[in-house]
């Protein structure tokens, strides 16, 4: 069978506008899905691929946009991919949910049916506000109560008004079949009893315990579902208001603990999403629980975040048909956040990068900031600071510090998470630029080679600098030598405003506002980087001694 079905792939290939060898191949999945129901529908994964191909060609393209609606629908029981782009596959694509976000979103889609099938027991996501993971949710809702109806799912949220809106958008789907093609992938299925007071469905038989309940953190919990399906818990916080109370979170993960995980059954399966608000939110005692305790380590666990901007300032979420977030949105949003010396809160809500506000050692306030103009004539010296790395996710992180006596403006930085091909040109390339007088590399056994490529590549170029290391002290923690710097940081260095940064100026500068002596950092390497050029402000190699001249 695998190779007639490589033998028509070969025909596809050879004649792509030839649509009977489409069909043909079709027929033969829908045939040998009783015998081979894996080999089925990964036959027609790929033909869909083929399919859709043919139809952005555009001829014979009616013909082949019905095989596709085929092909979907074959799949879009088992598939959640399929089904989402089959749900809405009469509307105009303009007023589609799914396919205009499904660039993005596939990953999340992914990754949910990865805990459907099995392949894990809790997954754990994370996005920012307004982005569709909620309506995504609804979808899945929809999609699982079609799937197995004697199952029974719940959906919290942290209020009322959020689960009657997702009871409500759920019936819609289901009952809407011009908009909707719920009833095309489950003809056989039918809704026997809704109750709007409750904000329960149930499909095919009226049950104890429903197919769906949607119940709020705050109601009535005990006795309304034994959750054998799926419990999806979906921003169990409200706001910055309760973020900031530590009662209002306790309070919360107690509701969580002792009301919502009681309701699932030991084979349900645990969907965490919202926006990361705190540490001690309530995904992030569940995650610290699982992390941290070796007894539950065998439990399959993912997590996936996607934050508002990726590693190039990006936005992640600018979606086809303008119906997601420009880059320029949220690069506003971030500004506002830092004018209002609330950075913290950008981290939480759009980067999903939780921490706690009490204990930050930097904020813009601090900070002295300049429009990206140089003062007039010539600086006494131009160095450079820089704490190497080798990759894997810790970041070479190195100011270009300009000195005019007594003040050093931050004209450019390197701020980069590269291996050290990528890395080590950086460097070579911003003291070349700058006309760097001198550079430091914070030294150790594993980062003196590092100085040696950058030596190297200098020599290359025909660069002659002043360059040195200096190993960083062993009886002081990181932590502790950036809070010693701390009040030079702040006093004698001026940055660039926002608006007159580079990507990596702006990321750069992200890592300082976000550093927290008291506390795990995810990365601190811009403000180490700071803290050794203050250092070199305050203690500069050589010097002059003036002496009595020996006879």
């Amino acid at each position: 069978m695998k190779n007639l079905i490589d033998a028509i792939f070969s025909q596809i290939k050879k004649a792509p506008a030839e649509y009977g060898a489409y069909e043909d191949l079709f027929l033969l999945c829908r045939e040998l899905e009783g015998a081979d129901f894996s080999l089925a529908h990964d036959t027609n994964s790929r033909l869909k691929r083929h399919i859709a191909r043919a139809v952005s060609r555009g001829e014979n393209a009616s013909a082949f946009f019905e095989l596709y609606k085929r092909s979907l629908l074959f799949d879009a029981r088992y598939d959640f991919d399929s089904y989402l782009l089959y749900l809405e596959i009469d509307r105009p694509p303009e007023q589609r949910f799914y396919q205009p976000r499904r660039r993005i979103m596939k990953t999340l889609v992914d990754a949910i049916r990865q805990l459907v099938d099995n392949e894990l027991d809790e997954l754990f996501l994370a996005m920012p506000p307004r982005v569709g993971k909620t309506t995504i949710l609804m979808f899945l809702i929809t999609w699982l109560i079609g799937r197995d109806s004697e199952r029974s799912n719940l959906y919290s949220a942290y209020s009322d008004v959020i689960t009657k809106a997702m009871y409500n958008g759920v019936l819609e789907i289901l009952g809407d079949p011009v908009t909707y093609r719920w009833r095309e992938v489950f003809p056989e299925s039918e809704i026997v009893q809704t109750n709007a007071q409750d904000e329960t469905v149930n499909i095919d038989r009226k049950k104890r315990y429903p197919s769906l309940t949607c119940r709020s953190l705050y109601g009535t919990l005990n006795g309304a579902c034994d959750c054998d399906g799926l419990l999806i818990s979906d921003d169990l916080i409200g706001g910055i208001e309760e973020a900031l109370n530590p009662e209002r979170l306790s309070s919360a993960w107690s509701k969580v603990d002792n009301n919502l995980i009681p309701r699932a059954k030991e084979q349900a399966k645990l969907l965490w999403c919202g926006t990361r608000w705190s540490l001690n939110d309530p995904a992030g005692k569940r995650m610290a629980l699982l992390e941290n305790d070796e007894r539950f380590h065998d439990r399959r666990v993912r997590v996936l975040s996607l934050p508002a901007l990726d590693e190039n300032d990006e936005s992640n979420f600018d979606y086809d048909y303008g119906v997601g977030f420009s880059t320029k949105y949220y690069q506003m949003r971030r500004a506002s956040f830092e004018k209002n010396n609330d950075i913290a809160s950008w981290d939480a809500q759009y980067m999903q990068e939780p921490i706690e506000r009490e204990g930050t050692l930097f904020t813009p306030e601090d900070f002295r900031f300049y429009n990206g103009e140089l003062p007039g004539g010539s600086p006494d010296r131009v160095y450079m600071a820089v704490d190497p790395a080798f990759g894997g996710g810790d970041y070479v992180a190195a100011p270009v510090c300009y000195q005019y006596g007594e003040v050093v403006y931050v004209h450019d930085v390197v701020f980069n998470n590269g291996d050290k091909k990528i890395t080590q040109p950086l460097l070579v390339d911003k003291a070349m630029r700058h006309k760097i007088n001198a550079m430091q590399i914070e030294a150790n056994k594993s980062t003196e080679a590092y100085k040696e490529g950058v030596e190297k590549g200098l020599e290359e170029k025909g660069v002659r600098i002043n360059l040195t290391t200096k190993p960083a002290p062993t009886n002081v923690a990181k932590e502790i030598r950036i809070f010693d710097k701390a009040p030079e940081i702040k006093q004698y260095f001026i940055f660039r405003e926002p608006g007159k940064r580079s990507k990596e100026y702006e990321q750069f500068m992200q890592n300082v506002f976000t550093f927290k002596v008291n506390g795990k950092n995810k990365h601190d390497d811009a403000p180490d980087s700071l803290a050794m050029a203050a250092d070199m402000l305050l203690h500069p190699a050589g010097g002059v001694k003036v002496f009595r001249r020996m006879i």
